[in-house]
C-alpha cells in the first residue's frame, strides 16, 4: 500500500490550512485505498485570525497543536519525518501555507520557507518522490525547485507574477485543471485559488490525488 504524507500549517484558511481542501485531500487518499500521516512544523502561528469577524486578535497559537485539529489528533511534527516510509507528499493551501510554511503573504517575491518546512519538503525532493501543491501552496515550489520549476495557483496575475520573479515557470489553469511538472514530480492545482464551492475545489483535488498517486 502506498503512503503519503500531508503537510498542515495549522487550521483555518486565513490562519492555518485550509480545512475544506485538507479533509477532501485526506478523504480523496482513504477512497483510492491509501494509508496517509499528517505532519505539521512545531512553531508559533504567526497570527491568529477570528474567523467570524476576520480580525487578527491577540492570542498566541501553534501550528501543530492547531492542526491537529484536522488530522483528528494523529499528526507527527515535521521533525519526525522518515521519508523512506512514504511514497510522496501533498500540501493544501490556505493563508497558512503563505504565513506559517513560508512568508510569501509578507514577501511576497523574496519569500523564503520557514526552516523546519525547508527541510521536511526537500527530503522529499531529494529522494525524488512527488509533491502536490494546491490553492496558494505552490508559490513555495520555485524556491524549493529552482528556475524553470511549473506551477499553477490559477490565474491571479499578482501572484503569477510572483511565482516568476522567483524563477517558476506559472501556467495558467481553471479551478478544474492541475498542472503537472513530469521532470521534477511536481503536481499543482488552484483550489480556492478560483473555487466558488468546495464541489469546484473537490474537481482539481481529486485530479490531483489521482495523479500524485500516479506518480508515487
Amino acid at each position: 500500500m502506498k503512503k503519503i504524507a500531508v503537510l498542515l500549517s495549522g487550521c483555518g484558511v486565513f490562519d492555518g490550512s485550509e480545512i475544506h481542501e485538507a479533509v477532501l485531500t485526506l478523504l480523496a487518499l482513504s477512497k483510492a485505498g491509501v494509508s496517509y500521516q499528517c505532519f505539521a512544523p512545531d512553531i508559533p502561528q504567526l497570527h491568529v485570525v477570528n474567523h467570524l469577524s476576520g480580525e487578527v486578535v491577540s492570542e498566541q497559537r501553534n501550528v501543530l497543536v492547531e492542526a491537529a485539529r484536522i488530522a483528528r489528533g494523529d499528526i507527527k511534527a515535521t521533525a519526525d519525518l522518515e521519508v523512506t516510509a512514504f511514497d510522496g507528499l501533498i500540501i493544501p493551501g490556505g493563508f497558512g501555507a503563505a504565513k506559517n510554511l513560508c512568508d510569501f503573504a509578507l514577501a511576497g517575491a523574496d519569500t523564503t520557507l520557514t526552516p523546519a518546512v525547508d527541510h521536511f519538503i526537500r527530503q522529499f525532493i531529494d529522494a525524488k518522490k512527488v509533491i502536490g501543491f494546491i490553492c496558494i501552496a505552490p508559490v513555495m515550489i520555485p524556491r524549493l525547485y529552482g528556475k524553470g520549476a511549473k506551477g499553477t495557483i490559477g490565474s491571479d496575475a499578482g501572484t503569477a507574477s510572483a511565482f516568476c520573479a522567483m524563477g517558476g515557470e506559472h501556467i495558467e489553469a481553471t479551478v478544474a485543471d492541475i498542472v503537472v511538472d513530469n521532470e521534477r514530480k511536481i503536481v499543482s492545482t488552484p483550489a480556492y485559488m478560483l473555487a466558488g464551492s468546495i464541489a469546484e475545489a473537490n474537481t482539481g483535488i481529486e485530479k490531483l490525488v489521482t495523479k500524485v498517486l500516479e506518480l508515487a
